[in-house]
């Protein structure tokens, strides 16, 4: 079925007669992500999924990149912010981890993030409100864009990492902990006298508890940011 538009032209209609529009549009290229991964997303995959001939969604949306640039401010959309009554350490604390949550939430999404600039309102507003929460607390405005960009960066590369490790340990050694397990052994059987400190260390490097760590390395950060103020 179609309905008609005011150009003159046919809208094709998806399954169940609903309606095509870009948040239609957005919410099934969210699925097909998850499903295949940002490499092989593409517009024809999403119209299957719809239901609909690839040119309808060329009405709604131009090209892969401005698909790219909606979804991830659509990501971003899910992105809870802290109290602002809350001292100013504790609000970055849990705007990473909400960062993190949203960003393990959804298939390549560091990559999508890294592979377009801000331009949505949506991820607009996620910035303007972290300027806005180190402003507040007193860094010199000089400073707080490459402080924004640290924490990011922090935060996408947790998560890159994070992900990367899984991948690798779900598809060649059917889990974590097994993966965890190969590796330990690998290292404690390394030369002694060339490799001391990383034989000592095995069952650590090994054996990550992601979140004492991601917790950790914040920290760290924001610990060297007080004197930054």
């Amino acid at each position: 079925m179609y309905i008609h538009r005011p150009d003159g032209q046919n809208e094709e209609l998806g399954s169940g007669h609903v309606p095509l529009d870009r948040e239609r549009i957005l919410g099934t290229a969210l699925e097909v992500l998850n499903e295949v991964g940002l490499k092989d997303l593409s517009m024809r995959k999403i119209a299957d999924k719809l239901q609909v001939k690839t040119a309808s969604l060329y009405y709604h949306v131009k090209d892969k990149e401005e698909l790219m640039q909606l979804l991830s401010d659509r990501i971003c959309r899910g992105m809870a912010w802290p109290e602002p009554s809350l001292a100013w350490q504790e609000q970055i604390y849990q705007w990473a981890e909400q960062l993190r949550k949203v960003l393990l939430s959804y298939r390549d999404a560091v990559e999508l993030f890294n592979q377009t600039i801000a331009r949505g309102s949506e991820r607009l507003v996620q910035i303007e409100k972290l300027y806005h929460l180190l402003v507040s607390a007193g860094f010199p405005d000089i400073h707080i864009p490459w402080i924004a960009a640290i924490l990011k960066n922090y935060v996408f590369g947790f998560v890159a990492e994070n992900v990367q490790l899984m991948t690798i340990a779900n598809n060649q050694y059917d889990s974590y902990e097994n993966m965890s397990a190969h590796y330990e052994q690998f290292y404690e059987q390394l030369p002694e006298d060339t490799f001391p400190n990383m034989i000592r260390l095995a069952s650590y490097t090994t054996k990550t508890d992601w979140e004492k760590e991601f917790h950790f390395g914040l920290s760290v950060l924001i610990d060297g940011l007080k004197d930054k103020r």
